[in-house]
């Protein structure tokens, strides 16, 4: 097995090199016992990501910032001369998509074949070749985390093909692009493209929606390891069941006040424009409405200021605007808890318990989407180990998930 370990010191960090050595020996062994032996086995990864900066502001065209994360999805492959590409994923049941039909398949709804078929269309439709290949593929991505299991797997799907039949040469904003399209066409959910971007680009990255069709991806050079924090997820193990309407009234409710203006979304409008009319704005779309539109001016604005922050390496600037992120989401944006749920606030507790264990250090913030599910949390070094244990009473082991911030997306990796 010919696996650079430097490149895997970058992907994972130092302490991990190791384990990592035996997951990848593990995952070909699981492909010979699959497939047999076919051929040379290449190895390849697409990482997890994390929101930092930007909590729901894609959706109307806004600035997010987001990083790729150690916990990834990895494949071993050996290219097929038979157009067809065969995938068994640790834990599921094997695919198989004949790519002489790239047709959306109704059928392959919410499945993984139909992201596979997508990715392979979206790279036809952009001049590039596809080809046949067998993979058998494990994640480390925890699911439900706020992550994003799906974008690493259309990532590495984009990430295989490019190598083995593009000499490696599509880049990770066009794979990013080809796996969006492949989830909104053929999976059938309509996402964003941030989730894609991070997963493929690597490292810090912002993400401007101004031009829907061509957004702007900055990479943000900056090496968090050396920081002295740790970036931690919190599963607070709430119950997503019934949160859809709860997820989808708030670009709803966003673009309404933007409606009012005759825009639709809060990108083309500006705060003062809120502030010079709220009074017939709290009439017309409710004081909810208006509330988030105002967290959506600030945090859009926020990304660019932590953005700056980064690159001039000034952590304690960071990390006191992730805090006023948090606020945000919490006051104005209000997704925190379920309105129709109010006896449930695992995210509440984990945000309180959060502040007490950091005493004013480091920073907290709910992740992702809200309602239920993980906070994000900046720890000290040297409080880590602490902070995961009392967050652990509270939520149960193995809540408590310490990332590594990766400086590579979509790679092969040996």
């Amino acid at each position: 097995m010919n696996i650079d370990k430097t490149l895997l010191e970058k992907l994972y960090g130092s302490d991990a090199v190791q384990a990592q050595t035996e997951r990848y020996a593990a995952v070909a062994d699981s492909f010979k016992e699959i497939y047999g032996s076919c051929g040379d086995i290449t190895f390849f990864s697409a990482s997890g990501r994390t929101e930092v900066g930007g909590n729901h502001t894609d959706h109307n065209r806004g600035r997010v910032l987001a990083a790729a994360v150690g916990l990834d999805v990895i494949a071993a492959v050996v290219p097929t001369d038979d157009n067809i590409i065969s995938v068994k994923s640790e834990g599921f049941d094997p695919d198989s998509v004949d790519l002489s039909d790239l047709s959306v398949q109704e059928s392959e709804r919410n499945t993984s074949a139909a992201l596979i078929r997508g990715v392979a269309a979206g790279i036809l439709n952009e001049g590039g070749s596809v080809g046949g290949f067998k993979a058998y593929t494990t994640s480390n991505v925890l699911k439900g985390s706020g992550l994003s299991s799906s974008a690493a797997f259309e990532v590495l799907i984009g990430t295989i093909l490019s190598h083995l039949y593009n000499e490696g040469n599509i880049s990770a904003v066009k794979i990013a692009q080809i796996a969006q399209y492949a989830e909104n066409v053929y999976f059938g959910k309509p996402s964003g493209l941030m989730d894609q971007m991070a997963s493929s680009v690597g490292g810090f990255i912002t993400i401007d929606f101004a031009d829907t069709d061509n957004p702007i991806i900055e990479a943000i050079p900056y090496d968090f390891s050396a920081s002295g924090y740790n970036l931690c997820i919190v599963d607070t193990k709430g119950n997503h069941a019934d949160l859809t309407p709860e997820y989808a009234a708030i670009p709803v409710e966003m673009k309404s006040v933007a409606a009012y203006f005759g825009k639709s979304e809060l990108r083309d409008i500006s705060k003062q424009d809120v502030i010079d009319n709220i009074i017939p704005l709290r009439e017309k779309c409710g004081d909810r409405a208006v509330a988030r539109a105002f967290h959506f001016f600030d945090d859009n604005e926020r990304v660019g200021l932590e953005a700056n922050a980064l690159k001039e390496s000034n952590i304690d600037r960071f990390l006191s605007l992730v805090s006023e992120s948090g606020n945000s989401s919490f006051k104005y944006l209000q997704n925190i808890f379920a309105a129709g749920h109010s006896d449930e606030q695992g995210l509440v507790i984990g945000l309180y318990m959060s502040e007490m264990l950091l005493g004013g250090r480091g920073a907290t913030r709910v992740h992702g989407g809200g309602f239920a599910g993980t906070i994000q949390a900046f720890v000290p070094t040297e409080l880590t180990d602490s902070y995961s244990a009392e967050m652990e009473k509270v939520f149960g082991e193995g809540s408590c998930y310490k990332l590594y911030i990766r400086p590579l997306g979509g790679v092969k990796v040996g």
